[in-house]
């Protein structure tokens, strides 16, 4: 099989670079901005640099598409927080043009990876399935375009039987790897990252619960999906949830309960003076997305995770603590000495085109 994966070489695109080399014969087109090279993991990978927020580049997609049976879109952005317009162009934009790519080229079956960011605020902590609706949490930048990815996707089935669509909504993916990424992502660089190891109060609200998955199993799902050629909407996420007393356990400090309106109050103050990359709306996401059901990628796809969600978590912390790293620009080692020169040469990152 010949599979275009657009974001492959990073989180969870790795992941699955990695699995389709163990699972069958298969032909990988790599789409990314910033190709990677002399990795091992990542040889045999036909790469195609591609920016998606660019209105030109369809014709370049359409090219790398040529011949595909599946394209797998994961590109996504995260950062510059303060950036929307540029969020906005990749994850929604990049989303339409892979979509008029896909099409152009003829592919067969195309994989989009939405997120359980999509859906709407929850009532309960009942795991939702699938037909939980997708309207996004209206205060989150990142749920929005999530949300707004999907009523494409509807366009695309109303408009045309094929190409195959298929919706994977994951929980929030965790491996060790991703740990430099994700605190680029979370904590401003010049903070260095033992003092991840030395926290002795988490200020949370015990209301926390949130759906995760490890990025290798969520890879497989992927796999099973292009297998079968599933049509629809899948939920994947590992049991049990996380929750505030998890993160705390996980990083040996004692939880301090703190209403999420408080917190949401410290975090939005604190991004707004650019002291930190993570605007509220993560806050808000983060207590209003729904737990998952995840029976139907149990018995239609025949997907289960090897690994569970405390497990995910505390993988993740370690590599965020030890400042693991990939084989990629997007998974590069985060360093406060990097970061202070990415500092003076770019800006801050609020600042930035790109982080």
């Amino acid at each position: 099989m010949r599979i275009a994966i657009t974001g492959a070489s990073g989180n969870v695109g790795s992941a699955l670079v990695h699995t389709l080399s163990t699972h069958g014969d298969h032909e990988v087109v790599g789409v990314v901005r910033r190709p990677p090279s002399g990795s091992e993991r990542f040889a045999g990978v036909e790469w195609h640099a591609l920016d998606l927020t660019r209105a030109g580049c369809e014709p370049g997609l359409a090219a790398a598409f040529a011949g595909c049976d599946a394209v797998v879109h994961l590109a996504w952005g995260f950062q510059p927080t303060h950036r929307e317009d540029y969020l906005a162009e990749l994850g929604v934009g990049g989303t339409r043009r892979v979509i008029r790519a896909a099409v152009s080229a003829g592919v067969p079956h195309l994989v989009h990876m939405s997120s359980v960011g999509a859906y709407s605020p929850k009532k309960d902590d009942s795991p939702v399935d699938e037909s939980w609706p997708t309207r996004g949490v209206t205060s989150s930048t990142y749920s929005r375009h999530k949300a707004a990815a999907e009523r494409l996707l509807d366009r695309l089935e109303a408009e045309r039987s094929s190409p195959v669509v298929t919706r994977l909504r994951p929980g929030i993916v965790g491996q060790r790897s991703a740990g430099s990424a994700l605190l680029r992502y979370g904590l401003t660089s010049l903070v260095p990252r033992s003092l991840l190891a030395h926290v002795p109060l988490l200020p949370l609200d015990r209301r926390l619960a949130i759906p995760m998955v490890h990025a290798d199993d969520l890879a497989g799902a992927v796999v099973l999906a292009l297998e079968s050629r599933a049509r629809g909407a899948f939920n994947v996420a590992a049991p049990p949830a996380v929750t505030a007393e998890d993160i705390a356990r996980v990083l040996h400090a004692r939880l301090v309960h703190v209403p999420a309106a408080a917190v949401r109050v410290a975090v939005s103050a604190s991004w707004h003076a650019r002291l930190q990359p993570l605007d509220a709306g993560w806050i808000d996401l983060a207590y209003a997305v729904p737990l998952m059901d995840t029976s139907r990628a149990v018995s239609e796809l025949g997907w289960s995770p090897a690994t569970t969600a405390s497990e995910v978590l505390a993988e993740t912390v370690l590599g965020m603590q030890s400042g693991a790293a990939g084989a990629s620009e997007v998974l590069r080692e985060r360093t406060v000495g990097g970061g202070l020169r990415k500092f003076l040469s770019d800006g801050p990152v609020s600042r930035r085109r790109r982080a």
